[in-house]
C-alpha cells in the first residue's frame, strides 16, 4: 500500500480533528501518502480532494468540527454516484480509505466496498450519539456530554434562584445516551430516553415527591427522541397537571456538536486514528475500529450498523434512587 485517504462524514463530532491528524501522522510515519478528501462522499464524486503533508494537521487536535468539512450525499445513494466516487478514487491512486463518521457513512462504506471491492475502508466511529456496537465510546460523545452537563449547570443556577421546574432537551434522536449521564451527573430528577416509553403519571409523583420534599427547583433532561415529542410537548402537558412550579423549556441544540474537545476525545480519538492506518497496512476492509475495555476492537460494518448500544436500565433505576 503506497497511498490512502480519509474523511469525514455526516454529522460533525468534536475530536474528529485529533482523529484526522492521528491518520496522516500515523501514514507519513510508515511512508504512506495521504489524499484528503473534503466534504465526505461527495467530495469523493465531485474530486475536491489534495495532498496532506504533516504540516496540515498541525494545532489542530484541540479544535471542533472538521477542518475537512462534512456533507451528506444523495446522490452517494446511487450507483451513477458510487461509480464517479471509485473513478476519482482509481484516478488519484488510492488503495485504501479511513472513513470518519457514523452509522450513515458506514452503511454508504458498506455499499461501496460490495461494488467495489479492491478498495479498502475502515472506519471510525465520529457521532456524538454513542449508539454504535463494537466501541464502548464513540467520537464527540465524551465531549457532548460535559457541553450538556455545564449547560445544565447553568440553568439549574437560575432554577434555583427562582424556584422554577426546567425541562432540559438535548440531543439523541434515536439514543439517549447524552441524555442518561449528563442527567445523572446533574442530579436531575428525572431523565426521559427514546428507549423506554415516558409514563407521564410517573413524573408527575416524581415531581410532586420533590416539591413535598421541599426542593428548589427540579431539573428534566429529555432526549430530543422521547417518544412523547420531546421537552416542550411534556412540559406542556406536565404544566396542565402541576402548577406548583414556573415551567421553562431550554433546548440545548447545536452547542452540543462544538467546542473543544475533551482530554479523553482527543486520546481515544488519537487512538483509534493510529489503529485505522494499521488495520489498512495489515489488509484489513470494511471494519470500524473502536476501543472496548480499554484496548482497540475491530467489528466489521455489518454488524456495527444493524445493532445499537442498549440503555443499561440500572442507570435509570439510578436516576430514580439519587433524584
Amino acid at each position: 500500500m503506497k497511498k490512502i485517504g480519509v474523511f469525514t462524514s455526516g454529522g460533525d463530532a468534536p475530536g474528529m480533528n485529533a482523529c484526522l491528524r492521528a491518520v496522516v501522522r500515523t501514514a507519513l510515519h510508515h511512508g504512506l501518502e495521504v489524499v484528503g478528501i473534503r466534504r465526505g462522499y461527495q467530495g469523493l464524486i465531485e474530486d475536491d480532494m489534495y495532498d496532506m503533508h504533516a504540516n496540515d494537521v498541525s494545532n489542530i487536535i484541540q479544535l471542533g468540527g472538521t477542518i475537512l468539512r462534512s456533507a451528506r450525499s444523495e446522490e452517494f445513494r446511487t450507483p451513477e454516484g458510487r461509480r464517479k466516487a471509485y473513478d476519482n478514487i482509481q484516478k488519484h491512486g488510492i488503495e485504501g480509505i479511513v472513513a470518519i463518521g457514523g452509522d450513515g457513512t458506514f452503511r454508504g462504506a458498506l455499499a461501496f466496498t460490495a461494488e467495489y471491492p479492491d478498495v479498502r475502508m475502515v472506519g471510525c466511529p465520529g457521532t456524538i450519539d454513542n449508539d454504535l456496537i463494537g466501541t464502548d465510546y464513540t467520537i464527540g460523545y465524551d465531549t457532548a456530554i460535559n457541553t450538556a452537563m455545564q449547560a445544565i449547570d447553568n440553568i439549574k443556577d437560575t432554577a434555583n434562584a427562582h424556584d422554577r421546574l426546567f425541562f432540559v432537551e438535548v440531543m439523541g434522536r434515536d439514543a439517549g445516551f447524552i441524555a442518561l449521564r449528563a442527567g445523572i451527573a446533574t442530579g436531575a430528577e428525572a431523565v426521559l430516553v427514546p428507549e423506554f416509553k415516558t409514563d407521564i403519571n410517573e413524573l408527575i409523583d416524581t415531581l410532586e415527591q420533590g416539591y413535598v420534599s421541599k426542593k428548589n427547583s427540579s431539573i428534566v433532561v429529555v432526549a430530543e427522541g422521547d417518544d412523547m415529542g420531546g421537552a416542550i410537548e411534556i412540559a406542556n402537558q406536565v404544566k396542565q397537571r402541576f402548577q406548583h412550579y414556573e415551567i421553562k423549556v431550554s433546548i440545548l441544540g447545536h452547542i452540543q456538536r462544538g467546542g473543544r474537545p475533551t482530554c479523553m476525545e482527543r486520546f481515544r480519538a488519537s487512538q483509534m486514528g493510529l489503529a485505522a492506518v494499521q488495520a489498512l497496512m495489515e489488509g484489513h476492509r470494511s471494519i470500524m475500529i473502536g476501543i472496548v475495555h480499554g484496548e482497540i476492537a475491530r467489528t466489521p460494518f455489518d454488524q456495527a450498523v444493524k445493532h445499537h448500544q442498549e440503555i443499561n436500565p440500572r442507570l435509570l433505576e439510578m436516576v430514580k434512587i439519587l433524584s
